[in-house]
């Protein structure tokens, strides 16, 4: 009777933690100057997330995206919990107690595998479960932490909002990076990469924990998460560095493996029993697990741009992604508290790569810092108004406007600019030659204008907002006793600029997008930002019973400027020094055009002499009459006596 054996196989990898850590350098990227406006490593982000409004020009430009994973890396069901290679069981402390909760002293990390052997000695033994086992010594590696934003934060301040900050820890070593907390917000973008060594399996469990940065009182922790590096580095997943869909040897997608695509295929093809994979002598075909690949068949129809490397090493890294591994991606961990363990604090977006010093030095990292805001200057020249609402009655009874216009960016109100009064203007015209400068910091890649403010006066930090680029234009009445008359807006998207009209004729209401009577179709507009500069007649408007009306028409120049640009072309706010490009002459007003009670002498000359002549020379004629009637009547009685009396005879 045959008896059967059973061969046990197990394989037992232990773990503790320490750390060693240092905070990373930034990698710069050599990109040109216009390349480096539009695309970074956040183009890549939002293209990958499908905020495309944020991107620029990545995605045509042929550039590859990466994975967003709403949950961990190891909650992800592809990667069997990145548990593959060993598996991990809890160690217990012996309870002394029945009704003693048993605590956790220690894990144990291993393998078991087991299968039937015959007893037949000539029958061949069933392959070797484990193969390719790791170097059983200590493993130092290098470790980089990419904490790209987080999501829906638990408040933690009396404003409901937080002041999130990052603080890491692996084994003894701690970073705590409270000089970089976001002030103001449940939804940071953190932009932070951290670099640290350490020694697996000793030192396996990184937390990433977020805080809430407090002046005075101590800092409250929001949640935090803990990774196993141990499972990312063991597991055949190829979780350790993620692979990306390109092989770039340039820009901002970099390669930043230790190896190369046909070095981890040679790896691959070990771990899983295959032949080496074999490169034909051009590069273009690889035989890999019995079948050829070419590597017209995985870029046909693509965008090949300058970053791509050789073409084997391409063609190695399409082979790569149909192999299951984990690809390049962001994973999206929840923050957990101890005081609440069941309940979500928050999310973290982020992800973590592990080298081991022993394959060399990794490729540069990237550069995930956060956009920074650039300075540019919006000038506005206000040449000229016309057909403007008279709006009040003068002295004299004639319609006019005492019109002034004012103007600012949204977002920036205290920084309102408005041009010197055009006094008694009788048609609706006035004329001003006066600039306003509005400088305000712009995001290129996003298309949005960066605005940091307190929200209250007692606040300590500001808050930041993001809003697009628009230009609001307010025509006034100006009045000296009462409150100004409000006359007419325009509003202007700088990135959709309305196209201005050539002459105030040709200038209407069909102009203005969203007009129920018009077709939008027909609307012509423009990027100020790729214009430059822009002048003509463009109509202010205001509404009435749900209807737009015409208030008044405004020629105007507009240039958007860089920093740089700015610098090199100077110009003051008004006709102020240095009044240049171009220069603005006081205007040629009519003149009529002042304030009537202090200039008498005008007054008497523009205002009443001009609408009263007639009325005034009848006054003078009869006076001059009435004076010489006067002068007969008080006479003649004397003049009378005289002849009666004929003193001379």
């Amino acid at each position: 009777m045959a008896v059967s054996t059973i061969t046990f196989q197990f394989q037992c990898l232990s773990s503790m933690s320490t750390a060693l850590s240092k905070m990373a350098s930034p990698t710069t990227v050599h990109l040109t100057e216009k390349e480096e406006e539009i695309v970074d490593w956040w183009s890549k982000f939002y293209a990958s997330t499908g905020e495309h409004e944020k991107c620029g020009q990545y995605i045509q430009k042929g550039y590859s995206k990466l994975k967003i994973y709403d949950c961990e890396l190891e909650n992800v069901t592809e990667f069997e919990g990145l548990t593959d290679f060993s598996d991990t069981f809890k160690l217990y402390r012996g309870k002394s107690d029945e009704n003693e909760d048993p605590s956790v002293v220690g894990e144990f990390k291993g393998s078991f595998r087991i299968y039937p052997l015959s007893d037949d000695p000539s029958v061949p033994a069933p392959p070797r479960q484990f193969r390719e086992l790791p170097d059983s010594v200590p493993q130092e590696c290098t470790v980089r932490i990419y904490i790209v934003r987080g999501l829906e934060l638990q408040p933690q301040d009396n404003n409901g909002l937080c002041d999130p900050y990052i603080k890491i820890t692996l084994g003894k070593k701690v970073i705590e990076d409270r000089d970089h907390y976001i002030p103001n917000t449940l939804n940071p973008v953190f932009g932070r990469m951290y670099e640290l060594s350490c020694y697996l399996p000793q030192e396996k469990d990184l937390k990433i924990s977020v805080y809430d940065y407090d002046t005075f009182t101590r800092d409250e922790k929001v949640g935090e998460t803990i990774i196993d590096l141990e499972n990312r580095f063991l597991s055949r997943f190829g979780s350790h560095c993620g692979i990306p869909e390109q092989y770039c040897v340039s820009g901002v997608n970099t390669w930043r493996d230790q190896l190369k695509p046909t070095q981890l295929l040679q790896n691959v093809a070990r771990f899983k029993g295959f032949p080496p994979p074999v490169l034909s002598e051009d590069g273009s075909r690889i035989r890999y697990g019995g079948r050829d690949y070419s590597l017209d068949e995985f870029e046909v129809n693509k965008i090949l741009h300058q970053h791509l490397g050789a073409p084997e090493e391409r063609l190695a890294l399409h082979i790569l992604r149909t192999q299951g591994l984990v690809p390049e991606h962001v994973e999206t961990r929840t923050l957990h508290s101890t005081f609440q363990p069941n309940i979500s604090q928050g999310k973290l977006q982020m992800w973590v790569d592990v080298f081991p010093k022993s394959l060399g030095p990794p490729g540069p990292p990237f550069n995930i810092t956060p956009r920074k805001a650039k300075r540019y200057y919006l000038r506005v020249i206000i040449w000229n108004t016309k057909e403007v609402i008279l709006d009040e009655k003068s002295i004299t009874g004639e319609d006019m406007s005492d019109i002034y216009v004012k103007g600012w960016i949204p977002g920036n109100e205290e920084n309102k600019q408005k041009t010197d009064v055009h006094y008694r203007s009788l048609d609706g015209e006035g004329n001003f030659n006066w600039r306003f400068v509005f400088p305000f910091d712009y995001l290129p890649a996003e298309q949005l204008c960066i605005v940091a403010k307190k929200e209250h006066f007692w606040s300590i930090d500001q808050t930041e907002f993001r809003l697009p680029p628009r230009l609001i234009i307010q025509i006034w009445d100006n009045d000296k006793f009462s409150l100004d008359d409000y006359l007419g807006f325009l509003e202007l998207d700088l990135h959709h600029t309305i196209i201005p009209a050539k002459s105030p004729e040709k200038c209407n209401l069909d102009m203005i997008p969203d007009l129920k009577a018009m077709n939008p179709l027909k609307v012509k507009t423009a990027s100020l930002f790729e214009q430059k500069s822009m002048k003509g007649w463009w109509p202010c408007y205001v509404d009435k019973d749900g209807s737009r009306v015409m208030a008044g028409k405004v020629e105007m120049t507009l240039e958007v400027l860089n920093e740089k640009e700015a610098d090199e072309r100077p110009a003051g706010k008004g006709r102020d020094e240095p009044n240049m490009n171009p220069k603005l002459d006081p205007p040629n007003r009519p003149e009529t055009s002042f304030l009537w009670f202090t200039n008498p002498c005008k007054t008497m000359k523009f205002i009443v002499w001009r609408r009263f002549k007639w009325v005034i020379l009848g006054l003078l004629v009869l006076l001059i009459v009435l004076l010489f009637v006067a002068v007969l009547l008080y006479s003649l009685p004397n003049y009378l006596s005289m002849k009666i009396v004929k003193p001379n005879s």
